[in-house]
Order: C-alpha cells, then structure tokens, then sequence
C-alpha cells in the first residue's frame, strides 16, 4: 500500500476508535441526568443507585474518548497537513470552540459528578451533572459543524489558495448540518438505549434483582422503542439532504451505475467498478426510487455520471446496508421488548439473552453510518475544495504502517480491556439474590 492508503487507514482507525465512546457519553449524560431528577423528584433510592452505577460506565467511556481523541489532532501536523494549511482559517476555530466552552465545561465539572455525592449539596451535584451533560452535547454540535461543513462548504471564499471565513453563521449552520446533528445525536441515544438495556438484561441472567435493575431495563426498552423509529426517519431526511448536495454518494450507496427512474431497491449485490455493473443482484423494484424520490417514478442518479469523482462503490454499498439492517433489528427488537413489558410485565429468558448480546450493537450501527459519510466523500477531503491526496503529507509509508499496526493492537486491547470493565461492573453491582431467576421471565 502506498503511503495515502496508509494514512487514510490509520485515521480510519483512530476516528472508528474514538467514536464509540463520545457516542455513548453524549446521550448517557442526558439519562443520568433523567436518574438524578428522577431521584430529586421521588426520593426513590433506586434512581440513585441507577446512577451511581452508570455514572461508572459514563466515567470510563468519557476517560477512553479523550486519550483517543489526542492521538487524532497529531495526525492533522503529521499524516493531514494540508488540511490546516488550506482550510485551518475555518477548521481551527471551529475545533477551539469546542475545546473552549464544551471540554472545558466537562472537565470543570466531572469531578464533581463523580465523587460530589456526600460533599456538596444535593443541587450542586444535579447542576454538575446538568453542565457535564451539556457539555457533552455542545462538544458534538461543534464537532458535526465542522465535519458537516466538510461535506457540504458555505460561508468562505478562497484567497491565494486558502479558505477565509467570510460567514459564520453559513459556515457553521451549512446545508447538512442540521440532518447530521440530529441523526448523529439520536444514534447516541439508541446505542445508550441498549446498552442500558443489554447491561441491565445481564444483571438479571445472574440473579441481581435489585430494584435499580429493573428500573434501568425499562428506562432502557421504552428509549429503544421510541428513538429506533425516529432514528429512521431522520435517517431517511439526511438521506435527502445527501441526494441534493452529495449525490455520488447516494448512487454508490444505492449500488446504482446509470440515472434511471423507476430504480431499484437493492438488497444485496456486488459491485464490479471496473465493469461499472453488478453482479448477483437481488433487488425490489421500483422501491429506490419511491424512497429517495418519494415517487416511484423518481429520477436516481448513477455514478456513471461522477467518472472519476465518486467513492469507492463496495465499501459504501455494504456498509450501508449493515446501518439499516443493524436499525431494522433494533426497531423490531425494541417493540418486542416493549410490548412484552406492558402485555406481560416481564421478559422471557431468550429475550433477555438476545438483549445482552445486542448490548453494543449500537456500535455497530454507529460505524457503518460513518464509513458510508466518511467513505462516500472520497476523493474529497473538502467537497469541491480539497482533495484527500492534496491534504496528505510526505511521511514514508513505511512509518506510518509501523504506527498503524501500534495503533491497531492498543486500540484492539483498549477496546476489549473497556468491554470487559463495563460487564466486570455489571456483575460486582449487587450480589445475586434468586439463584433460579430468569428461566422463565423476570418481572418488570
């Protein structure tokens, strides 16, 4: 591999890396918060043990976004500098905003959250926690400002080769922002819905009945119920937004090579890019058509119409149909453990299995969205204004595999070493009192 494909895999891995935790952390925040209030509100002690357990999750996950999140700033000098040197007018300010009034506000605050319970008043613990939160949520607005920018640029001009601010209000508000805010924020939400829901469904396979458990698994199946469906919605208004600005990459996620109305849904196919064709098709007819269209005599781009300036095909093609198969079962899966819940008041033994399991399918979710944005963007690094090659910098190939592979085993490690923590904390929150529970449902 050359050194390009080398510094696009290495950032891959980083980004890939970090996002899991800053998309647990933005939503966890908000039910924490929903724990505490509930605690204020009722006195009910077992809100307060909801959170002195998930704020241990919460606390874990934040510690693992940060020290992941530094690894990537260094590659913008390293691997990326013509990023900064073309665009760092809008780039830079948009990244210290985010460190000068959201990281700065959580790590201000975080203390307090973690080990205020006994040390300061009851208020001043729910506003900490209120500010962590917010944090949380405006370090991602400022985050998606900018990468949404990348995808779609407003609000600058060129001078001399070099991008200047000339509207920040345009530069930060720009066309896809709003879809991506709202469908990245929302996927935070899900994937802390099962994971609430999955660690709680673990505790109840070995024997914890404490009533925090129960609280925390219904908390969990009516978030999953609610937001899988909503996540599908604002999936398919982004999917719109994308068409209009980007729609190179909705053909290649559509695996669609020639305009054509009345276009095919595809379920599966392989993408043949030196043919321009697919084999092994297998499709609906119409369907694409009447999706992106919303009629089914919609005109649907084809890449044949991009030659030479749309993304790599399979990657996009694939990864997008892991997103929307992986938000399928969280839909259907969601609605069952709802329902069960309220026909039955408890959840069979299997369900609860099938939730442990789906603990960190979020995760899942998550990462095929981002490689279909990040991916679908290609060659672009800035659309229209900066090339991924034009941005790579001169360090060897063979130094950026060697740290790669460094990375790729750390983060490997990192990864299982959290995995294992969050369910070591699971099982060491309450000594099992029913050594029989759950073989035939568990109350809720």
């Amino acid at each position: 591999m050359d050194a390009l494909i080398l510094a696009r895999i290495q950032f891959a891995a980083n980004i890939s890396f970090h996002i899991l935790f800053p998309t647990i952390t933005i939503a966890l925040g908000w039910v924490l918060l929903f724990f505490k209030l509930r605690f204020s509100f009722t006195g009910d002690d077992k809100w307060m043990d909801a959170y002195r357990f998930w704020v241990k999750v919460f606390a874990l996950s934040f510690a693992m976004g940060v020290v992941s999140g530094i690894t990537m700033s260094f590659q913008f000098g390293t691997n990326w500098p013509g990023f900064m040197e073309k665009v760092g007018n809008i780039a830079g300010p948009l990244l210290a905003y985010e460190v000068l009034t959201a990281f700065f506000l959580e790590a201000t605050f975080l203390g307090i959250m973690l080990f205020g319970f006994h040390r300061v008043p009851g208020w001043v613990h729910t506003g900490a926690t209120v500010l962590v939160t917010f944090g949380t949520t405006l370090s991602a607005f400022w985050i998606l400002a900018l990468n949404s920018w990348m995808h779609t640029p407003q609000g600058f001009e060129m001078r001399e080769g070099v991008a200047h601010a000339t509207d920040w209000m345009a530069i930060i508000f720009n066309p896809s922002f709003p879809y991506r805010l709202a469908h990245m924020v929302t996927a935070s939400a899900v994937t802390v819905s099962f994971l609430v829901a999955g660690i709680s469904a673990y505790r109840l396979l070995r024997g914890d009945r404490a009533p925090s458990v129960m609280a925390t698994l219904r908390t969990g199946i009516v978030m999953a119920a609610v937001l899988s469906p909503l996540q599908a919605f604002l999936g398919d208004q982004h999917g719109l937004n994308t068409l209009e600005y980007q729609p190179q990459k909705v053909a290649a996620m559509e695996g669609n090579w020639v305009t054509q109305s009345r276009a095919p849904l595809l379920i599966f196919a392989i993408p043949n890019e030196a043919e321009q064709r697919n084999s092994f098709e297998i499709g609906i007819p119409d369907l694409a058509s009447l999706i992106l269209r919303h009629d089914i005599n919609g005109i649907v781009p084809g890449l044949r119409d991009y030659p030479g300036n749309h993304p790599p095909v399979a990657p996009v093609f694939y990864a997008f149909r892991v997103m929307v198969g992986m938000g399928m079962l969280m839909i259907l899966t969601g609605f069952t453990c709802a329902i069960l819940l309220w026909r039955r008041g408890s959840l069979p033994r299997w369900l609860l299995m099938g939730l442990t399991c789906m603990s960190f399918g979020g995760w899942v979710a998550t990462l095929a969205g981002w490689y279909v944005t990040e991916i679908g963007r290609q060659p672009w690094l800035v659309t229209g204004v900066l090339t991924t090659a034009q941005a790579a910098g001169p360090v060897p190939a063979g130094n950026i595999g060697l740290t790669l592979a460094m990375y790729l085993i750390l983060y490997g490690s990192l990864l299982l070493a959290y995995i294992v923590t969050v369910f070591r904390l699971a099982r060491h929150a309450h000594a099992p009192i029913d050594e029989t529970a759950a073989v035939k449902g568990v109350p809720a």
